[in-house]
C-alpha cells in the first residue's frame, strides 16, 4: 500500500518533471496529480503519475510523467458497451524518451526492460520509440505497456473518454486505484 508521504514525494517530483519540461501547471493541478503504483508497491519501477486537464463524455486530455525506466505496466481499454469500443488513445511524447509495446511483430531488440518480477504479464513486444514531438495512436481494445528512458519522460495523452478503472491488466496482481495510507 502506498503511503501518504510516498505520494506528496512523487507528485513533487512530477511536478519538477513537467516544470523541466517547459510544461507550467498550477498549485491546484499540482496537489491533484495522481500517482498510481498499481498496487504493487514498487513505484519506481512500476508505476506513472498523471495528471488530467479535463475528462468528460466527449475527450481526455492529461499528462503522463514517468520516472526513470518506471514501466506503466501492460494493460487495454476494453469495449464499454455497444456505442462505446474502448479508449482510442494518442500519446505524444513531450520530453524525454518513452518505448511503447503494442500488439504486433515482436521488435528484434527492444530497448524496454521488461520488471523481472513480472515478466510473466507482458505478452506484447512490438516496440515503438518516442522522442519529443514523436506520437502514436493506439485503437481501442488494444494491449499496450509503456516505459520511460533513463532520464524519464512526459507524454501527453489525448483520447476519448477515460474510464481507467475499467482498464484490463495483464497482471491479475495489479490494483489500478491502490488505498493510500495515512502512515509515513
Amino acid at each position: 500500500m502506498v503511503t501518504r508521504a510516498i505520494v506528496a514525494a512523487a507528485q513533487a517530483r512530477a511536478a519538477m518533471f513537467l516544470e523541466q519540461a517547459g510544461i507550467r501547471t498550477t498549485d491546484a493541478e499540482r496537489a491533484r496529480i495522481e500517482v498510481a503504483d498499481f498496487g504493487l508497491d514498487e513505484l519506481e519501477q512500476t508505476g506513472l503519475e498523471i495528471l488530467v486537464y479535463v475528462n468528460t463524455d466527449r475527450y481526455c486530455a492529461k499528462e503522463l510523467v514517468l520516472f526513470p525506466r518506471q514501466t506503466c505496466p501492460e494493460h487495454r481499454h476494453p469495449p464499454l458497451g455497444p456505442a462505446n469500443p474502448g479508449k482510442e488513445e494518442t500519446f505524444r511524447c513531450r520530453w524525454g524518451r518513452v518505448w511503447l509495446a503494442v500488439e504486433g511483430e515482436p521488435s528484434v531488440a527492444p530497448a524496454a526492460i521488461v520488471p523481472p518480477d513480472s515478466a510473466a504479464y507482458y505478452t506484447v513486444f512490438h516496440e515503438i520509440a518516442l522522442e519529443p514531438g514523436d506520437q502514436y495512436t493506439i485503437p481501442p481494445n488494444t494491449r499496450h505497456w509503456f516505459q520511460a528512458g533513463d532520464e524519464g519522460a512526459i507524454v501527453s495523452e489525448f483520447s476519448s473518454p477515460s474510464h481507467d478503472e475499467s482498464d484490463i491488466f495483464t497482471d491479475p496482481r495489479i490494483v489500478r486505484v491502490p488505498k493510500v495510507s495515512e502512515a509515513g
